[in-house]
């Protein structure tokens, strides 16, 4: 197997789990890492406390887990509305900044590739103008802070938000000058949504790349999706990507095994 290619597998999936049985499950099955989705649940950034976490980061060694921190829970923030408030809000920004925050000091603690976050869709009545303000702002803030704990963020430009492709990432990108800000890239996105090839958008923002998201897995296992699959795994050994490469797999150990070799019989293809 290619010796760059690390594969994670998400929790978001095993949210109904405790978080121990997850990472023990998703550690079983092959993979060498987890994407962890910080729930209300899973390391609730609100609740956990610091002899939790000291816990959590030696269960991690002990299963050889390398982890992002993933920031998507639909409803952590808000138990009625999905995804609410964002930092394009137009109330409870802060709250959402706030819970960014703890997200960096979780992955200084447990020793995090990085931390994924995206930017929230503008509510109606909210300016464009004003929605790219308050981003920018509260993207500076949060930059600021992952640098004093020495913390990469990924940004993940997502389909039906204020930054939903490359081009506007790239906008974002010129105001948030700060090493620490990096990209979140969600491959089935670049696929899907962008008109450019995946080689030549990989290779734009190679250097800004900390995290890999790959998607379901049935939206690879067709004999479309296993070619396609092997094109994206050669662009990213080409280039030498280490980070993780993140999976969302059903809750189940076998099918997270099944999917496990899959991608690293993929990898193996590469030679």
């Amino acid at each position: 197997m290619n010796s760059n290619l690390s594969f994670g597998c998400h929790t978001s999936e095993f949210a109904g789990l405790p978080l121990t049985t997850a990472l023990t499950t998703i550690a079983d099955s092959g993979y060498r890492g987890a994407a962890l989705t910080l729930d209300t649940r899973h390391c609730n950034p609100f609740t956990i406390e610091p002899g939790d976490l000291a816990q959590l980061r030696q269960l991690l060694g002990s299963l050889h887990l390398r982890v992002t921190i993933e920031t998507d829970a639909a409803h952590l923030l808000h138990p009625d509305r999905a995804h609410y408030p964002t930092l394009v809000s137009n109330e409870g920004r802060q709250i959402r900044l706030e819970l960014l925050r703890r997200a960096v000091d979780i992955a200084h603690t447990l020793g995090a590739d990085c931390v994924s976050f995206w930017s929230g869709a503008a509510e109606p009545g909210v300016t464009e103008h004003q929605a790219w303000d308050w981003l920018v702002t509260g993207c500076l803030a949060l930059a600021e802070h992952a640098k004093r704990r020495g913390v990469q963020l990924a940004f993940e430009p997502t389909a039906g938000m204020l930054v939903d492709d490359m081009a506007k990432f790239e906008v974002l990108k010129k105001h948030i000058t700060s090493a620490r800000f990096g990209l979140t890239l969600d491959v089935r996105h670049v696929l899907d949504r962008e008109t450019t090839p995946f080689r030549q958008v990989y290779g734009k923002f190679a250097n800004l790349i900390r995290n890999v998201h790959l998607g379901p897995i049935t939206a690879w296992q067709s004999r479309d999706g296993e070619q396609e699959l092997d094109r994206v795994l050669r662009v990213l050994a080409d280039n030498k990507y280490t980070g993780l490469i993140n999976i969302e797999v059903p809750a189940d150990g076998s099918v997270a095994r099944q999917a496990s070799e899959f991608l690293r019989t993929a990898a193996r293809r590469l030679g």
